[in-house]
C-alpha cells in the first residue's frame, strides 16, 4: 500500500536514554545502550506491527555488518513516552531497539535449535527432513 506510516524517534543522550527506559516495561536495559531507535506506527492499520518488526529486522541486520549489537522490546508506558518526548496521541510506540558495541567479543554462531524441531512438513508435527525434499 505504500502509506509510509512509520516514524522513529532516536535517542543517544544518557539523560534520554534514562527517560526512554524509565517509560519501558520489558526493556528498562535500554538506558545502558549507545543509542536507541523508537519506532512508531499507525494503529488503524492491521499491518502496522508486522511493518514495526521489518524495520527493526532491517536495522539490526545493518549495524551487525558494523560490528554493533542490538536487542529490542516491545513494551511501553505510553503515557510517560509521550510526555517524555512529546510524543502526537495518532502514533503508537510498537518496537525500540537499543544499539551499542559488544562489552565482550562475539565469537560463533548462536546454538540454535535444529530445523526439525522448528519446521513441519505438510502438516504440523510432521518433521521436516531436508534430504526428503523433492
Amino acid at each position: 500500500m505504500n502509506i509510509q506510516h512509520w516514524h522513529y524517534l532516536t535517542v543517544q543522550d544518557p539523560d534520554s536514554l534514562k527517560k526512554l527506559a524509565e517509560a519501558a516495561t520489558t526493556g528498562p536495559w535500554v538506558a545502558g545502550a549507545n543509542f536507541a531507535v523508537v519506532v512508531f506506527t499507525d494503529t488503524q492499520y492491521g499491518f502496522h506491527l508486522i511493518d514495526a518488526g521489518r524495520v527493526a529486522q532491517d536495522m539490526q541486520i545493518a549495524a551487525w555488518n558494523f560490528g554493533v549489537a542490538s536487542g529490542l522490546y516491545t513494551g511501553f508506558d505510553q503515557k510517560l513516552l509521550r510526555r517524555n518526548f512529546s510524543i502526537p496521541e495518532n502514533v503508537s510506540a510498537s518496537i525500540a531497539i537499543g544499539f551499542g558495541y559488544p562489552t565482550r567479543k562475539i565469537i560463533g554462531k548462536k546454538k540454535r535449535k535444529p530445523l526439525r524441531e522448528l519446521v513441519y512438513l505438510g502438516k504440523y508435527g510432521n518433521p521436516f527432513d531436508k534430504d526428503k525434499l523433492t
